[in-house]
């Protein structure tokens, strides 16, 4: 996929396995959608949880730009701009 610039985006991974969780049954699954947070729980009948914290956020990818002729004509690029996480990872 390339960018605003033609220039190829790095690739990202796009989807994770957690083995920790294999053959557990599910008692129960929680959204919880509040002000301040958002999360999906997945409750395991032997007591544990796979507990996802989701946090939104925003990228802009700004540019400058001249579309006189009808055909976008990029000036300037600036740098993306993203959002700040506010949640701090505890190992």
């Amino acid at each position: 996929m390339a960018g605003l610039n033609g220039k190829e985006l790095p690739e990202q991974e796009t989807s994770t396995r957690f083995p920790e969780a294999e053959g557990k049954i599910v008692e129960s699954i929680e959204l919880i959608a509040e002000s301040g947070y958002y999360g999906i729980n997945v409750n395991f009948t032997d007591n544990t949880a796979m507990v996802f914290s989701i946090e939104p956020s925003v990228v802009a990818f700004p540019y400058f730009g001249d579309w006189t002729d009808g055909e976008r004509k990029i000036l300037k690029q600036y740098e993306r701009a993203r959002s700040v996480s506010l949640k701090t990872v505890k190992e």
